[in-house]
């Protein structure tokens, strides 16, 4: 796998590739000839031994802490608009304007529901279903990333 990854990377003039999945993290870096490419693999976890609990100190963390935060419950007749680029979101086209949309507002296919602000350019997010606003979810001016849900439509 390594390899394939070396080749890809050679392919593309990749000076650093970096695959990350749940258990594994694999980084090639490509410098100068005569350079020794570097793979890193994690280490292997050791068990841990367990002190008696005399000696334990008690210690709780609040549960925000510790509980991941739930996905959006999405029920079957919705459909999520999600950002197609990473950026800064806007309900509005200028400051001194409506929101393009509100809860329970009906659009269309194709109608304007927001801006992603991506790179200076202001990118008019559209409706990809018709139905009804359900859920707008992303508070307007705040950063947005690729696929992050932003609106909740209910066909």
């Amino acid at each position: 796998m390594a390899r394939g990854l070396a080749e890809i990377a050679a392919a593309n003039n990749l000076s650093e590739l970096i695959v990350d999945t749940k258990d594994t993290t694999l980084t090639i870096r490509r410098g100068p000839v005569g350079q020794v490419g570097q793979v890193m693999m994690p280490m292997q976890q050791m068990p841990m031994q367990q002190m008696p609990a005399t000696h334990a100190p008690h210690i709780t963390a609040p549960t925000s802490a510790l509980a991941p935060t739930p996905a959006p419950v999405i029920d079957d007749k919705s459909h999520v608009v999600t950002s197609p680029f990473v950026g800064t979101f806007y309900r509005k086209p200028n400051p001194d304007s409506a929101n393009y949309v509100s809860m329970g507002d009906k659009v269309e296919k194709g109608a304007a529901l927001c801006i992603v602000e991506a790179m200076k350019l202001m990118n008019e997010i559209e409706a990809d279903a018709a139905g009804t606003i359900t859920g707008i979810l992303v508070e307007d001016g705040s950063s947005v990333e690729y696929g992050q849900p932003l609106f909740k439509i209910t066909v």
